[in-house]
């Protein structure tokens, strides 16, 4: 379970695991929470009162300060989270796959001046992958199921994330995701 870190304006940062949150709250980093209490981690005891200490971790914090909340407006290009995006089915052809049946296709080519960028790849099963080629669009008879574009942060982080996303965390992002976004949450983050 990964607790959700959002700047101190609620937009969305990244996932933490519940040792570098402990160290947020710790030093007084944290600057507001919501959603569910999902760890309680003890400490030590007090010599003085004899209480034990209490962290109390909820599934979504917000903390201050330029270095610790940039947001990162371009998020990484990966298989994982390509897949993830075109909900693991072939651009092409329209079937669906598991992850590792499915490649990252360049709409225009690599070879031909094509970026290895969100807008310009899609996943492919290999067969249309292949059948594809190093050529264009135009030049083939396949026609794209969906236009490929550059989720926003807040998609990126559920699509990373997708399997073990808790329903608050869930809830929160989704309200946040773009008009372009047809990825959709898993029904167990419901």
């Amino acid at each position: 379970m990964q607790i959700l870190r959002l700047n101190k304006a609620g937009h969305p940062i990244d996932w933490l695991h519940w040792q570098e949150a402990v160290c947020l709250i710790s030093r007084e980093l944290v600057c507001w929470s919501m959603g569910d209490i999902i760890f309680n981690i003890h400490g030590g005891y007090n010599r003085v009162t004899d209480k034990r200490s209490v962290i109390e971790l909820p599934s979504i914090i917000a903390c201050g300060g330029e270095k610790l909340a940039r947001v990162k407006n371009k998020p990484p290009l990966s298989n994982r989270a390509l897949f993830e995006r075109d909900n693991n089915q072939c651009m092409y052809c329209g079937h669906f796959f598991s992850a590792k049946e499915l490649t990252r296709d360049h709409i225009i080519p690599s070879s031909r001046g094509g970026r290895d960028v969100w807008e310009n790849v899609v996943a492919a099963c290999r067969r249309c992958n292949q059948h594809k080629g190093n050529r264009k669009l135009h030049e083939t008879r396949l026609e794209l199921y969906a236009l490929p574009y550059r989720p926003n942060p807040a998609e990126y982080l559920a699509l990373v994330n997708s399997r073990r996303i808790l329903p608050e965390q869930a809830d929160f992002l989704s309200k946040q995701f773009s008009a372009n976004c047809r990825w959709q949450m898993p029904a167990a983050a419901h």
